[in-house]
Parts: structure tokens; sequence; C-alpha cells
């Protein structure tokens, strides 16, 4: 991998992950406070969280070389080619890739798993960066 860094890396996973842990809203009282629901309100899929908007944002401000190995990340870790077939998921990525990049990467789902599995499969880890944030 030349294009993304793993603190990119780390910072979209923890993202994908919120996006993907979100749940339909419960019937919560109006006046409730964050704080005393121990701000479980982030996990609720509603118009005014910003996890989706905060996801989105940070796929587009990659750049195309990096949403290429993002996309092959991806597809690494869900099984599409093994670590010995890089260059070629690297190549099939920029090929497939087009202004529909980010919003296939997030309909993708569990996105953070699959880079995480992808960066495993390359013998690379991202923790010590998922700790820094």
């Amino acid at each position: 991998m030349d294009a993304i860094s793993l603190e990119k890396l780390a910072y979209l996973v923890v993202k994908a992950r919120e996006y993907d842990a979100q749940v339909l809203p419960e019937d919560m009282e109006e006046g409730s406070n964050a704080a005393d629901d121990k701000e479980i309100g982030i996990l609720e899929d509603t118009p005014d969280n910003p996890t989706q908007e905060e996801l989105k944002a940070a796929l587009e401000d990659l750049n195309d070389d990096e949403i290429v190995e993002l996309l092959a990340l991806a597809w690494l870790g869900r099984g599409d080619y093994s670590a010995r077939e890089w260059k070629q998921a690297v190549a099939d990525a920029r090929e497939a890739h087009d202004v529909h990049a980010v919003a296939y990467l997030l309909e993708t789902p569990n996105l953070g798993d699959l880079i995480e599995e992808g960066l495993a499969a390359l013998g690379l880890s991202i923790v010590d960066e998922e700790k820094r944030l």
C-alpha cells in the first residue's frame, strides 16, 4: 500500500463501525439529556445524527489513489482477492473507480471490518492508530 495512510484507515474504520452500529431510534423522552442517556443517541439513525455525514466526508476527502486502495482493501477483506493478488485487486479497483465509489463504500456492510481484514491479510494493523483516535 502506497497511497493511503494507516492513520486515515483507522479513522475510516472507526467511522464505518459507528455507522454500521446505528439502530432505529427508540422512543426516548424529548427532554432527555444525552449525558444521562450514556450518549447512546449516537447509535440511533436519526436525521440529525452526523455519523453518516462524517464517514461520507472522510471518504470524499480521499484522493483517487486512496479510494482505489480502499476499494481493493475492502475486496481483499471480503475474500474476493488474496494477499498475493493485491496488485490485481488495485488494478481492478482502479478500473472500477468512478463517481459512485463513495456511495458504494457507504453502502458496503461491515466496511470497517472488511478494511481491517484486508489489512491483516497484508500483514498490517491499525491498532496503534485506533488508540490515538
